[in-house]
């Protein structure tokens, strides 16, 4: 007898990332200019205390503080975490200590990366001081890293009016996560079945809910769900919403909806792209099927049944 091979394991790279625009008061926007132009400034709170990088509002009395003054470029390592495998986009491709430097005349730390040949040559209260990068934009990366230092301590803090020409008010923050997703028993199930162009939940053995997709448990219950349950294909419209923002890499044209669907049998909403109607004509109760395309793995879109909209009571549990 041949022992069974084991099932194949689903993993696959999966990247999360959200650039998005944000515009600066004028404290944040003095900052950025200013590591531009090689300063580096903080705000002093009500209390006298510098605080680096600076805030718009006193953590103390919540009122807004714009007295900027001029701190130093060199500074002391509070505490400290060893990187020896860099990740892209941060500030070192070779390994490097991430360091909360407090900067002479301020007094909270500023996190950012030293560059050092390796951990033993790292130490809480050593000296360091700002490594400028060769191109400055007005962005953190300006400080391209800390280095060891080995000269005086600067002054006190200086005030400053926060004037520069052309000021920048405004970044475009990147916020991005890589990793490898195993998807696990169940949810690979679900995904072997959506190539089969079935849609397979698992149903709890104690309150019977059918979820879908399925997570191996149920969270009300705590209990493993092993039963599969197929369901659909149609279902209802029971939320959504309208779409106007064209999204980075994504070849639809706005505006478009996006509903939560209660499959037949599910217990609980899916989401997907409604088509084959005008965006203004979808409602809640609608009635939908599932559109796959040539090779889809998954539905593409939901679209119209024709059936006449089912009542609020059939589904208001699964908004």
């Amino acid at each position: 007898m041949t022992a069974a091979s084991p099932p194949e394991i689903l993993r696959a790279p999966l990247v999360v990332e959200f650039p998005f625009t944000r515009s600066l008061g004028p404290v944040q926007s003095a900052f950025l200019t200013g590591l531009r132009e090689g300063t580096v400034l903080g705000v002093k709170t009500s209390d006298g205390k510098v605080m680096v990088p600076p805030v718009e509002y006193d953590p103390v009395t919540a009122e807004e503080i714009r007295e900027l003054v001029e701190v130093g470029a060199t500074g002391t390592v509070t505490t400290w975490a060893w990187n020896d495998r860099p990740r892209p986009q941060q500030p070192l491709d070779t390994p490097f200590a991430w360091v909360l430097v407090k900067l002479d005349g301020a007094d909270t730390a500023l996190l950012h990366a030293l560059d050092a040949p390796g951990p033993d040559a790292v130490r809480t209260g050593m000296r360091v001081r700002v490594r400028w990068a060769a191109e400055r934009i007005g962005a953190i990366t300006d400080i391209a890293c800390f280095e060891p230092y080995d000269g005086p301590a600067g002054g006190e803090a200086v005030p400053h009016d926060g004037d520069f020409a052309d000021a920048v008010t405004g970044i475009v923050a990147e916020a991005r996560l890589d990793y490898v997703y195993s998807p696990g028993r169940a949810q690979t199930a679900y995904i072997e079945a959506l190539s089969e162009r079935r849609t397979v939940g698992e149903r709890c053995p104690s309150c019977h809910k059918v979820y879908v997709p399925p997570r191996g448990a149920c969270p009300t219950c705590g209990v493993a769900t092993t039963d599969r349950i197929e369901v659909g294909p149609a279902g209802t419209v029971t939320t959504y919403c309208i779409v106007n923002i064209k999204a980075k890499n994504l070849d639809i044209e706005v505006p478009y909806v996006y509903a939560h669907i209660a499959l037949d049998g599910a217990g609980l909403a899916l989401h997907g792209r409604i088509g084959g109607i005008p965006y203004d004509q979808v409602r809640m109760g609608l009635r939908v099927e599932p559109v796959w395309t040539e090779g889809g793995r998954y539905p593409d879109h939901y679209r119209p049944t024709g059936e006449p909209d089912a009542d609020y009571d059939a589904y208001k549990e699964l908004i």
